[in-house]
């Protein structure tokens, strides 16, 4: 369904017609920009709590989910339990406390409800050299592995060997241990296809690598774990078609941390001087996200000839932070790329803000909010976008709007629906017909609250989807590749792609 503010009801009919014709070159695109056509994976982390992560330690899975998507694998976590992350929860199978005998006795039940494409197997923990644990251990891994493969012969199942601990003399057992598990696959590999050692502790220092704890893995030991699983698991996995290789720079500096933009451009094949350019915020409810999110979006435009530009900034998960940090983080990114445009051949006034969720809102409020500047920036550079690509955006934060209480209470400041003005830029919102944050009435008043202002807006729903519309870490749908043309078309009809 298409809300076209500045067309004619024969304009209107017309686009309704062309948006079903697009639907028959969807998938054409799709192949041209060589995404949606390789394998999607599952994947169940499966072990105790160096798995599963915890609060004062790190777990080895986004880092791992961050290598393969960056390497451009479609794979998606699965598993009963969530561990919590930059970019939200990660799903998986690790049981704190547990042992390799408890996952032995119920992995019937754990694959059975998560029969993942791909198995990451680490246990050998959580017992005492007293017990002698070894062949029990070993024991238990075997009937894992039994099990597994009885469910689903076509699982590849990625059986580690222990990260050492200097807990000792407690864990004193796991470098026999280790050597056990050698010979296990040996062994399995005789009556298995799909069955692969990974060498964790071949790498992982516990001195360096753990927290005070001497067993636990600290950020470096997790980036080191997830290192040895990602170099397996592209000798299992069939290549992706493309990988992202964005240049990275930094736009910002903050009390915790230093604030990057990931940079997409193809300035070999498009030779122009001055580009246009569109720079993605993350949704996650300013709380939670990463700027990997839009990288397949960027890719793509980039290839059209646009800088294409995904950007960090702060969360509270990350920083502590609240959603007005993060307004400011997103209009110090507009100003630095404007500041910065003849270095990357942009043209200043041709750069358009997109996101999705709460990235929308950020997205929205460059253009429309006039609040939250960094007082050390240069303010004869303009923080405002030129044009908005709205996904299923955060527009409402009034009263009975979407946010936190100050949010609320501060809507008049913070708000894009109630900061619509006559600088606004020409916006395009997305929007599925069932999404709980923004219903089609309040997308509409944004649009008549531009239209009244003489500013082009064109709001485009889609039947049946709610919020988010589509999911950056699973796999693709036709909605996406429907949203990815529309897109196109905006930046099109506005002049984006002008001299490509």
């Amino acid at each position: 369904m298409i809300h076209h503010f500045s067309a004619s009801k024969y304009v209107l009919r017309l686009a309704l017609i062309v948006s079903v014709l697009l639907l028959v070159s969807l998938y054409s695109m799709a192949q041209k920009v060589q995404v949606g056509q390789q394998k999607n994976y599952t994947l169940l982390g499966l072990g105790d709590s160096i798995t599963e992560g915890g609060k004062d330690f790190s777990s080895y899975l986004y880092p791992l989910w961050e290598k393969l998507f960056v390497a451009g694998y479609q794979v998606e976590f699965i598993g009963p339990n969530q561990a919590q992350t930059s970019i939200g929860g990660i799903a998986h199978a690790g049981y704190s406390g547990k042992n390799a005998e408890f996952l032995g006795e119920n992995i019937d039940s754990i694959y059975s409800k998560y029969p993942a494409d791909i198995v990451l197997l680490h246990a050998g923990h959580n017992h005492f050299a007293e017990e002698k644990p070894i062949e029990g251990i070993i024991a238990a891994q075997k009937s894992i592995v039994e099990k597994i493969k009885l469910i689903n012969p076509d699982a590849r199942i990625l059986l580690a060997t222990v990260v050492e601990s200097g807990k000792l003399p407690k864990y004193s057992y796991i470098p026999e241990l280790n050597s056990g598990l050698e010979q296990l696959v040996s062994e399995l590999r005789k009556s298995y296809d799909g069955i692969y050692l990974v060498d964790q502790s071949r790498k992982f220092d516990w001195q360096e690598d753990t927290i005070a704890d001497m067993v636990h893995p600290n950020d470096s030991g997790a980036k080191k774990m997830a290192g040895v699983w990602f170099e397996k698991l592209q000798k299992v996995l069939d290549k992706p078609s493309e990988a992202f290789n964005p240049k990275i720079v930094s736009y910002k500096n903050t009390d915790r941390e230093t604030l990057k933009l990931h940079i997409f451009e193809n300035s070999k094949e498009f030779k122009n001087e001055k580009r246009a350019c569109i720079v993605y915020f993350f949704g996650g409810g300013w709380k939670v996200g990463t700027a990997l999110q839009f990288y397949r979006e960027a890719a793509y435009f980039a290839s059209k000839g646009i800088v294409a530009i995904t950007a960090d900034y702060r969360t509270e998960f990350d920083n502590g932070t609240t959603v007005f940090e993060s307004v400011s983080d997103a209009k110090s990114a507009i100003r630095w790329i404007r500041a910065n445009a003849d270095k990357y051949g942009i043209d200043p006034d041709r750069i358009a803000a997109a996101g999705a969720s709460a990235g929308g809102h950020l997205a929205a409020a460059t253009g429309t909010i006039a609040r939250f500047e960094e007082s050390n920036e240069d303010h004869t550079i303009s923080s405002k976008s030129n044009l908005n690509l709205l996904y299923y955006p955060v527009l409402d934060n009034g009263p009975d709007g979407y946010g936190s209480t100050e949010m609320k209470t501060r809507y008049k400041e913070i708000s894009p629906l109630h900061n619509v003005n006559v600088d606004t830029p020409p916006t395009l919102i997305l929007l599925g017909t069932e999404d709980p944050y923004l219903s089609e009435r309040k997308a509409e008043e944004y649009m008549n609250a531009l239209q009244n202002f003489g500013i082009d807006g064109e709001l485009k729903m889609y039947q049946g989807a709610a919020h988010p519309i589509f999911l950056y870490r699973k796999g693709y749908s036709a909605t996406y590749f429907q949203m990815l043309q529309d897109s196109e078309d905006f930046l099109e009809r506005h002049g984006y792609m002008k001299g490509l």
